[in-house]
C-alpha cells in the first residue's frame, strides 16, 4: 500500500491496481451519463458503454449489476451524502431541522463530490431524463422509500425511539420526502436547470412545511370568519 507523503500518520493511498480500478469504474459511470444524457436511457445500451470506455461488456458487469446502478451510480453518493450528514446532526435539534440542514448545508459538499466523478451539469441533465423516463422514474422513488426507511430509523436512534413501534419517524421523513419530490417536479417543469435553482426551490418548499401542515390556508378575512362560524 502507497501512502500519501512521509509525514508519520499519513493517510494511506489506494494502490496501483485499485487506483486503476476506480478509473474504469468512474469511466463507465461518465461515459453512461453521457450516453443517457445525448440518447436518452432506452436507447443506451450496456455495449454502448462499455464500446465508449474501450473495455469488454463482461468488464462492465464486473463494476455494475445493471444499466440501471450505473445511471443511479452518482445519485446514489449524492444520498449517501444527505444520509451521514443526518447521522451528523448536533444532539437535541429538532428531528425536521436535522432533515432540513442535512440537505441544505451538505448542498455544496455532495456538488463537490458529484463532480470528482463528473460535470455537475451532466449529473443535472441526467436528473431531468430521470423525471421523464417512467423506468427510471419508477426506479428513483423505489430507491427514495428505501432511503426513507434508513432516515427514519436513524431518527428514531436519534430520538430514542422505537421505529416500529413509534410512528413518528416514518411520518415524518415520509412528508419531508413529499416536500423533496414536490421541490423535483417544480425544477423539472421549469426553466432553470441548474444545482442552485434545485436547492432554491428546495429551500422554498421546506419552508413551507410547517405553514402547510398547521396554517390556514386562507387570506380571505370573510372566508377566515365564515369558518369560524
Amino acid at each position: 500500500m502507497e501512502t500519501v507523503g512521509t509525514a508519520v500518520g499519513a493517510l494511506p493511498r489506494p494502490g496501483l491496481r485499485e487506483r486503476k480500478k476506480q478509473r474504469t469504474r468512474d469511466a463507465l459511470v461518465r461515459a453512461a451519463l453521457e450516453l443517457i444524457a445525448m440518447r436518452g436511457y432506452e436507447r443506451t445500451t450496456v455495449d454502448d458503454i462499455a464500446a465508449a470506455v474501450d473495455v469488454s461488456q463482461r468488464t462492465f458487469f464486473r463494476y455494475f449489476a445493471s444499466k440501471e446502478e450505473v445511471a443511479f451510480f452518482v445519485s446514489r453518493l449524492a444520498e449517501s451524502h444527505v444520509v451521514e450528514a443526518v447521522r451528523e446532526r448536533p444532539p437535541g435539534e429538532a428531528p425536521l431541522e436535522v432533515l432540513r440542514r442535512a440537505v441544505l448545508d451538505s448542498w455544496d459538499g455532495i456538488n463537490e463530490a458529484v463532480e470528482q466523478l463528473v460535470p455537475l451539469e451532466l449529473h443535472m441533465r441526467v436528473y431531468r431524463v430521470i423525471e421523464s423516463t417512467p423506468a427510471l422514474l419508477a426506479a428513483h422513488l423505489r430507491r427514495a422509500t428505501e432511503l426513507e426507511e434508513e432516515l427514519a430509523r436513524i431518527i428514531a436512534e436519534r430520538e430514542g425511539l422505537d421505529v416500529d413501534a413509534d410512528p413518528r419517524p416514518r411520518i415524518l421523513v415520509a412528508a419531508f420526502g413529499g416536500v423533496i419530490r414536490v421541490a423535483e417536479r417544480r425544477w423539472s417543469a421549469g426553466d432553470d436547470f441548474s444545482a442552485s435553482a434545485m436547492r432554491d426551490l428546495m429551500t422554498t418548499c421546506l419552508d413551507h412545511v410547517g405553514p402547510a401542515l398547521a396554517g390556514n390556508w386562507r387570506t380571505n378575512p370573510a372566508l377566515n370568519r365564515h369558518n369560524e362560524t
